[in-house]
């Protein structure tokens, strides 16, 4: 078969041991005579790209773009203006992977095809068949991984997955073992933030009498805080036998986390009007200032009902700051969950990033199980409890993608009819 030299081509030859065939692709035998028959199991169906009525175009025109920036960052109009250079670096530097991988992708299709064309030809040697079939089935694996990883590239980031966050856990239902159990998820939290190298510092606390908290609220610092623990907002629930349980009876109880973005002055604007702001002394360790001097910050948000109690820091203006700082997320939090809550009506799936009424966990002492139930899989729950969420934590984020990919596939389609 002339003309056909791709790279795949010369795999089969070079495994094979061969000198370049004569007659097509047979060759002789020990025998001198020539073996020469088709294998008919060869004629597999041409790849269709999953999601190729709107991913090739996305590709496309990602591909368009890139190659018209590079052409503007070379004009020396653009060199001469760094701000305007540096703009279109950032642009063509964001574009360099996607459109790199599309044409991995491309050239990878292109030898599939010549390698199924090479396996329609009569004549094929036995042997040579089934290097070529595996070697359709390899290209054929690697396409596939290409469009999931394209898919995943051509996917809007979400603006806020850089920012800090403010973390609080709440006792729900269940009493004093609800607030065991918020203690529980507050050590968990923080044993995750040490593993990614996050800092994270106690902005506001109401400990319960029997241990652990009623309420805890702290700051998270780091690279893409919110990204990651973004879906653990909900309700979780435990399913244990309390330490005040006397007759051995497993108990069920629950806590509420709320994972809150944080919010600059432009996201959320406070009307000082709305704020009715009390002071109380912290007692406490500290010393004689936070004994002696009011520096306790109690702080009310007539419009929502909102309160805040700060005590963590040692004067009053720190204090206050701290129970701004809080509300204006917790404000920013009920503005994005009524975004969301407009997006989730139209989605089929959830992941939860704010449904704040549905459990997303199920904590079972017993049987030593953890149960995420938008993920539909269990881990193990010592190991969980010490802060080892990650696997749940890219779990969420795959589902995620595949439902925001199904979305702009629908969305798509939709329009096209």
């Amino acid at each position: 078969m002339n003309g056909i030299t791709t790279s795949s081509i010369a795999r089969i030859l070079c495994s094979l041991n061969q000198l370049p065939p004569r007659n097509g692709f047979c060759r002789r035998s020990r025998r001198s005579f020539v073996i020469a028959r088709p294998w008919p199991a060869l004629r597999a169906p041409r790849i269709i790209c999953m999601a190729e009525p709107y991913l090739i175009t996305k590709l496309e025109s990602a591909e368009k773009t890139w190659k018209e920036l590079s052409v503007r960052l070379a004009d020396p109009d653009v060199i001469l203006n760094p701000g305007e250079y540096q703009k279109l670096a950032q642009s063509v530097a964001e574009l360099d992977e996607v459109v790199s991988m599309f044409r991995r992708f491309k050239d990878c299709e292109k030898q599939l095809e010549e390698t199924k064309a090479l396996a329609k030809e009569e004549g094929v040697e036995e042997d040579m068949a089934e290097m070529i079939q595996s070697e359709i089935s390899s290209l054929s694996s690697q396409l596939q991984e290409l469009e999931e990883k394209l898919k995943v590239l051509l996917l809007p980031s979400d603006p806020l997955d850089a920012r800090n966050i403010m973390l609080e856990v709440r006792a729900g239902a269940g009493g004093d073992e609800a607030g065991l159990w918020a203690g529980d998820l507050v050590r968990m939290f923080q044993k995750y933030s040490e593993q990614n190298s996050w800092k994270y510092t106690t902005v506001s606390s109401s400990e319960a009498e029997k241990g652990g908290f009623k309420t805890f609220v702290m700051e998270g610092k780091g690279n893409r805080v919110y990204r990651k623990l973004k879906y653990e907002s909900c309700v979780h629930r435990v399913q244990r036998v309390p330490q005040t349980e006397a007759q051995g009876r497993v108990h069920t109880s629950t806590a509420t986390v709320a994972i809150m973005p944080e919010a600059d002055e432009v996201d959320v604007e406070i009307d000082p009007k709305d704020i009715e702001l009390t002071t109380a002394r912290s007692g406490g360790a500290g010393g004689q200032n936070v004994n002696k001097v009011e520096t306790a910050v109690d702080l009310f948000h007539k419009p929502t009902g909102i309160r805040i109690f700060c005590t963590e820091e040692r004067t009053q203006l720190q204090n206050k700051n701290r129970a701004i700082q809080l509300l204006r997320a917790k404000l920013y939090e009920i503005k994005l969950r009524e975004q969301q809550e407009k997006i989730r009506n139209q989605r089929k799936l959830q992941v939860g990033t704010g449904a704040r009424a549905e459990k997303i966990r199920t904590y079972n002492y017993k049987d030593n199980r953890v149960t995420d139930h938008r993920l539909k899989m269990n881990f193990e729950l010592t190991s969980f409890l010490n802060g080892d969420i990650e696997t749940a934590v890219q779990a969420c984020t795959s589902m995620e993608q595949k439902e925001v990919l199904e979305d702009l596939a629908e969305s798509v389609t939709a329009t096209a009819t």
